[in-house]
């Protein structure tokens, strides 16, 4: 097989996982675990996991190095998700995943001020159009039930800091192998993690001797299904391309998670389709014209080279 044609398989199978994740953790929280105790425990878990295969594949890292990693390790895992977790308990999978998609824009604009690259009139145009139906789309998720304004605007943030982390990390991928990048970003990230004092009380508090085996086979589906595998294959991915088409991918999430949402509703797991509006849809297309104007998919003839 290619090697892009892998990088873009990665990359689905990536956003797959993450596609299910707004429904399972959302049903996590708060019932079960905290969101900021639920991070640590995930950010632990991971951690752990790339320390184990890391060993076996060390690579040294230069000193000079390590601040440009805890840096990424600020915006790749501690804000970054902290902010999501608290932001999607606090509204709904549809808006969290549609407000998600933003994430290319943010990256493109990002761009210009840290990679110099230069603006187009045609991403110019997507900016505005992508940036219009995402204040639209917050405006009316705000009315919904189980969405709140302060939710998305955490969501936002969320994706804002995934954001700069793409571009932070970007000439770190062409100089370490993905492994040795990714278990010391989230070695970083722990530390951080850990001085949050609001993640140590929620973890502390948590009755895990109490939990039963579907509530357990959901926390390793994060941990490990949603965490530690998309993070190595987002890395292996972006040893082929850019962060701009990395970030692009994200915009499959809604799809995605629209479609989770019905398959659990199918089989009775949980309800969300309340959430769906023709209003919504009108908005995330206009969110999705957007990101595809400021990045522009690559021909698939280009994949398959």
């Amino acid at each position: 097989m290619r090697p892009l044609l892998k990088s873009h398989l990665a990359l689905f199978a990536v956003n797959v996982m993450y596609g299910i994740n707004y429904l399972v953790a959302k049903g996590l929280m708060p019932s079960v675990l905290g969101p900021n105790g639920f991070i640590l425990l995930r950010v632990m878990g991971a951690t752990i996991l790339f320390w184990m295969v890391f060993v076996f594949r060390f690579q040294k890292v230069e000193w000079k190095d390590l601040g440009r990693l805890a840096i990424c390790a600020v915006f790749g895992v501690a804000v970054n998700q902290l902010f999501f977790f608290n932001g999607l308990m606090r509204t709904s999978p549809v808006n969290a995943s549609v407000i998600m998609t933003t994430t290319p824009i943010i990256v493109f604009i990002l761009s210009l001020f840290i990679l110099k690259e230069k603006p187009k009139f045609i991403r110019i145009l997507g900016l505005i159009i992508g940036a219009s139906g995402s204040i639209i789309f917050t405006l009316l998720g705000s009315k919904s039930v189980d969405t709140s304004l302060l939710g998305d605007l955490f969501i936002f943030v969320n994706a804002t800091s995934y954001s700069l982390y793409l571009v932070l990390v970007k000439p770190l991928m062409g100089k370490y192998k993905p492994l040795t990048v990714i278990t010391w970003v989230f070695t970083f990230g722990l530390c951080y993690v850990l001085l949050w004092s609001p993640s140590r009380s929620e973890f502390s508090g948590t009755p895990f001797s109490m939990l039963d085996l579907k509530v357990v086979s959901q926390i390793l589906f994060v941990i490990i299904g949603v965490t530690f595998l998309p993070y190595l294959l987002n890395v292996y991915a972006m040893k082929k391309v850019s962060p701009s088409i990395t970030s692009t991918y994200i915009y499959l999430q809604p799809l995605l998670t629209t479609f989770f949402i019905y398959l659990f509703w199918v089989f009775g797991l949980k309800d969300y389709t309340q959430d769906l509006t023709i209003g919504k849809g009108l908005a995330a297309l206009m969110v999705f014209l957007g990101v595809y104007f400021v990045i522009k998919p690559e021909k698939v003839k280009a994949i398959l080279q």
